[in-house]
């Protein structure tokens, strides 16, 4: 038989709340190669991310990529590791306290919003216990990936999925599953562009970068493609940029299959070696700068275009913590959650707690224990 977990804390008069759920990648605890391999292992075995026979990715997985990847890995975060550790997870945890401070002052009933990452910590199940706990009967998740992929967003979905599939009372459920082109998420790419440009001014050639993709996902009907297509195309349309002046690449690729093209690398080689000079990136699909950004592009892209004949090579940093940013993301949570009572002019408080009151008083009378 079955087991389903209850919550040991709960009381017919606890107040419910709508639970947010904010969710990224992941990252190592730590730049070490120990904690780089127990972090890839657990990202490569997602059947969304590879998709090969089982036994042939096992073996190819533990008998090479886990006993040569995670020492190189290593070497690349110590590069964008800081006091505070991990980019993401820092920069992540502060997306999450001020989408907290905003929604306690906008929204009528409680809200309690919670961090997770699809791999590492702090993990899936963690951040759903959390909210659990607190009697969030409502639950909105919110994967922080603006263009859709079966490799992201339907992976965070099935680990929720899991998760839940051992809980004896589910809360409504309500999933984002992208927002590549909601007007104040273009808005907040166009104007960290800007304020770019201000500081630095124009580049000969402006170049969008997303993370890769197999193209037979794409031909197989993953929309993350044309979604990364249909961002930039909205980006380009507001900063009025010619058609000569921009681009769109792919990096992040792995293994030898064909990805998404052009990639990101060859490209800017291209450029510097047909004589192009000034070149600025920006990464829209990542919503917090990790390791693929900070590295990836800003150190190691940067010495291919420098060497390739380029002389100057900027990054657009990711829209992180910035106030547009945040903004934009309570926009689409709000967006999401109508209908539900803590977004409701009709919620209140006190007769909240009275209904509650009453509620147990039956309850207990009927033989519940609390």
């Amino acid at each position: 038989m079955a087991k389903y977990t209850g919550n040991p804390d709960y009381s017919h008069d606890k107040p419910a709340c709508l639970g947010i759920l904010l969710t990224n990648l992941g990252t190592p605890d730590a730049p070490t190669p120990t904690a780089v391999r127990q972090y890839l292992a657990e990202f490569l075995s997602d059947p969304r991310v590879i998709e090969m026979a089982k036994p042939l990715w096992w073996l190819i997985l533990h008998g090479i990529i886990l006993r040569s990847r995670p020492r190189r890995s290593a070497e690349a975060y110590s590069k964008v590791w800081s006091d505070d550790g991990s980019p993401l997870l820092h920069i992540a945890r502060k997306q999450a306290a001020l989408i907290t401070q905003i929604m306690a002052e906008t929204t009528r009933g409680p809200v309690h919003v919670e961090l997770a990452m699809r791999y590492g910590k702090p993990s899936l199940a963690s951040a759903l216990d959390k909210l659990r706990q607190v009697n969030a009967q409502r639950l909105l998740v919110f994967p922080l990936y603006p263009q859709y992929s079966a490799t992201t967003t339907a992976s965070t979905f099935d680990a929720i999925a899991l998760e839940l599939k051992s809980w004896r009372c589910l809360p409504e459920l309500r999933m984002i599953n992208h927002y590549h082109d909601h007007p104040a998420y273009i808005s907040a790419l166009v104007e960290s562009i800007r304020d770019h440009w201000a500081e630095h001014g124009k580049p000969e050639k402006l170049l969008f970068s997303f993370h890769g993709l197999p193209k037979h996902y794409f031909l197989a009907g993953d929309p993350y493609y044309c979604e990364c297509q249909k961002t930039t195309r909205l980006v380009v349309e507001q900063l009025g940029l010619d058609k000569n002046t921009w681009s769109l690449s792919f990096q992040s690729r792995m293994g030898l299959q064909d990805w998404l093209k052009p990639y990101t690398d060859k490209q800017l080689i291209e450029w510097g070696k047909t004589g192009i000079k000034n070149v600025q990136i920006i990464c829209p699909g990542f919503s917090a700068d990790c390791l693929e950004t900070l590295e990836e592009i800003k150190l190691q892209n940067k010495q291919f275009f420098l060497e390739a004949g380029g002389e100057k090579f900027s990054y657009i940093p990711a829209l992180n913590d910035q106030d547009m940013h945040i903004n934009a993301l309570v926009d689409i949570i709000t967006q999401h959650c109508q209908g539900w009572p803590e977004f409701s002019d009709s919620w209140d408080e006190q007769q909240n707690k009275e209904a509650l009151d009453n509620t147990r008083t039956r309850a207990l009378a009927l033989g519940a224990d609390s």
